[in-house]
């Protein structure tokens, strides 16, 4: 049966704005089937989702046109090799994805997906990072970033900064820190440590978290007013780009405008990304409301991109006027930000400083980024929809299939075209984190965030703040990579 995909649906789905047509329909060619008989709806769900919208499509071989035809014959051998992997997980990373692919991944319960990229999770509410004890060694410790707010860590003796070598006794290595931090136990105890010398050493405390279900974080962990000389810096510390706090956020530039802020400096350490949406309001507070003005440009795989230019249809963002919901956009108005990074800042985070730089100067100060410049959307057994997820379609994905997958469309350019940025934005000031000195967010002594102050003032900072807290929390999902000798890692393992 041919598939018929609405344009104008699909740029509303990727909140994607067409400089053209976007009232054209197009057809998804068919492809075979599988034998209904052989019990491999999930995998024939995964191939015939990314053997349109992935991004590598054309590299991976499994997934080309031309591999399975349409036939009999075509039938049988693709049902041989739907079935030649029964784990559908395995079949997805296995089979599927492109050598170079660092960021696509499924999930077997699309419910659970939805809530962690909407921020709900089931969390502890320790953020951490991880690393290895010495080069080469499978020995790893972790190193607290942040505690959400109203979590169940947030009730015990642990706080950022601080170090842990182990779960319930036994010592974290790069082979089991999955099954101690992130298995299916909900409460376990970390065991604590200190810095002595190059490594961690553990100290004799246990400090025991437990798991809840549904917590959720404000991505807004901290927002100040600081005075100084003759200046009022905005200091924001935002961890996610989760589109169910933009009132929230754009309540924040409110707040900054309307006492007189003329900088600020963005924290995106620990931010992995999110809303692409999000991302564009945020610049939009930032710097302007210029409706004209292209914020970024997405280009697809060679298949859609075709479909793309055979309508003379590009795919664009300009920066916003309004809010999802209607609301005027507190604006600054600003010529230059400052915006603090780590190897934990991706995604839409890189999006922002990507998507600003053709328009103000951009001063990064920290580590450098991740280096993710492409974009996913989640996708789910609803072909009526052409796999891709809609809230309000729910009662027709599969009910036999619950598993999603989250793989990578396409890439996100800025104005002048510029998207190579796969080995991480490098910082203008590098400053990385000390582990050993971490300081408290929102100190005027915290060394990023006083090394943004000397960059504004010129001199080192001395001044007074206010803080206003969030009112209430919300979860954050936060991004998983394979062991590097720096790892950015929280609860749950969710990439975005």
């Amino acid at each position: 049966m041919m598939k018929k995909l609405n344009l104008g649906l699909l740029l509303s789905v990727f909140l994607i704005v067409s400089c053209s047509k976007t009232d054209d329909d197009f057809t998804i060619p068919d492809t075979v089937d599988p034998d209904p008989d052989a019990g491999v709806h999930v995998q024939d769900f995964m191939w015939k989702a990314m053997n349109f919208w992935y991004f590598w499509q054309s590299d991976v071989e499994n997934l080309s046109d031309t591999k399975f035809p349409n036939t009999e014959e075509g039938s049988l051998a693709y049902t041989q090799f739907l079935a030649s992997e029964p784990d559908p997980g395995k079949f997805f990373d296995d089979k599927l994805l492109f050598s170079e692919d660092r960021f696509s991944f499924f999930s077997d319960n699309y419910v659970e997906l939805v809530q962690s990229l909407a921020g709900i999770s089931k969390s502890n509410g320790v953020i951490f990072g991880l690393v290895r004890q010495k080069e080469n060694s499978s020995e790893i410790y972790g190193y607290v970033q942040y505690i959400i707010p109203n979590s169940n860590a947030s009730t015990k003796n642990i706080k950022r900064g601080d170090i842990f070598t182990g779960v319930n006794g036994t010592t974290l290595t790069d082979q089991n820190y999955k099954t101690l931090l992130f298995g299916d136990s909900d409460t376990y105890s970390l065991d604590m440590a200190d810095i002595e010398g190059e490594n961690a050493e553990p100290n004799g405390t246990q400090i025991q978290l437990t798991k809840e279900v549904g917590l959720r974080e404000n991505p807004i962990l901290l927002d100040e007013i600081i005075e100084i000389q003759d200046k009022k810096i905005g200091y924001l510390v935002y961890t996610g780009f989760t589109n169910e706090y933009d009132e929230e956020l754009n309540q924040v530039f409110g707040r900054f405008k309307s006492n007189g802020v003329n900088e600020l400096i963005l924290d995106l350490r620990y931010n992995p990304g999110g809303s692409v949406n999000t991302a564009v309001l945020l610049s939009s507070m930032i710097y302007g409301t210029n409706t004209e003005e292209v914020f970024l440009k997405a280009r697809y795989n060679e298949k859609y991109q075709k479909i793309l230019d055979d309508n003379d249809t590009e795919l664009r963002r300009f920066f916003a006027e309004k809010t999802s919901k209607g609301t005027a956009i507190n604006s600054l108005n600003l010529n230059k930000v400052y915006i603090l990074t780590t190897t934990s800042t991706a995604s839409a985070s890189e999006l922002v400083i990507n998507g600003l730089t053709p328009y103000i100067d951009v001063v990064q100060i920290g580590d450098k980024t991740r280096g993710k410049n492409e974009f996913s959307v989640t996708m789910v057994d609803d072909r009526g929809n052409n796999y891709v997820y809609n809230q309000e379609r729910t009662n027709k994905i599969n009910p036999k299939n619950k598993w999603a997958i989250q793989p990578l469309l396409g890439r996100n350019e800025n104005s002048k075209g510029f998207s190579a940025y796969t080995s991480g934005l490098v910082p203008d000031i590098v400053l990385p984190e000390d582990l050993a000195n971490l300081g408290v967010l929102g100190d005027l002594n915290e060394p990023l965030l006083a090394k943004a102050i000397e960059q504004i003032t010129g001199s080192p900072a001395k001044g007074s703040h206010t803080v206003e807290l969030p009112i209430e929390t919300m979860t954050n999902s936060k991004m998983f990579s394979p062991l590097k000798d720096n790892m950015y890692v929280s609860d749950p393992p969710i990439v975005w």
